[in-house]
């Protein structure tokens, strides 16, 4: 399948005619885009960081640029030198404007009110040290204790959206959109599942289907 790191390596030999290794801080999921993703390249090349960005970037495709490049030491490695990772969660409260679309999901039509504070008080519910079989693909190999440093919800009024910002170190696949989507089952009209629900799920999880 095409990827963005696949893409960077084919186009980094095209440019240059050698080769290089890249490692990235993580990968996204189908339909997140990577706004500050960073990555680390080792390349014999014995070029400026600046000619290496602008050289690279004019054969990149229009969905994938290079801000910025910089000599880093030895040590420097994405994954075990994180500091913390954040995530926007984008929900549009109506319809969006055609350009926003595809940067968010819209709610469905049967959802006709949403409780937001208690959306924003079930998402609290995630903050610190928990285990997230239930809200997350745990894959073999993985540790599915996780640690949610801070998740808030700011109202986006120009665009009628919200976003989840969560902040931490590292997550699991799909665990975002999972956490977001409990939390809207329970602020709901109709609700599906309760606050205590979620409450109890993250004190005896539950492996749920893939």
């Amino acid at each position: 399948a095409v990827s963005v790191s696949g893409v960077l390596l084919k186009t980094f030999e095209q440019v240059f005619a050698v080769s290089c290794s890249l490692v990235g801080a993580s990968r996204t999921d189908a339909g997140v885009h990577a706004y500050d993703q960073v990555m680390r390249i080792i390349t014999p090349l014995a070029l400026s960081p600046e000619h290496i960005r602008v050289a690279w970037n004019n054969r990149l495709p229009a969905d994938i640029v290079i801000r910025s490049v910089e000599v880093v030491g030895d040590d420097f490695h994405p994954q075990f030198g994180v500091a913390y990772k954040e995530y926007w969660y984008h929900l549009f409260l109506a319809r969006p404007l055609p350009f926003l679309a595809r940067f968010g999901t819209q709610l469905p039509e049967y959802i006709h009110s949403l409780d937001l504070p208690l959306f924003g008080k079930t998402l609290k519910l995630f903050e610190g040290e928990h285990d997230l079989t239930s809200f997350a693909r745990v894959e073999p190999g993985y540790e599915p204790v996780r640690t949610v440093d801070e998740i808030r919800v700011e109202e986006l009024q120009r665009y009628g959206a919200l976003r989840v910002v969560v902040r931490g170190e590292g997550f699991l696949r799909f665990q975002i959109r999972r956490m977001v989507g409990a939390a809207l089952m329970v602020a709901r009209d109709r609700a599906v599942i309760s606050y205590d629900d979620i409450k109890r799920l993250l004190v005896e999880p539950q492996r749920t289907s893939p």
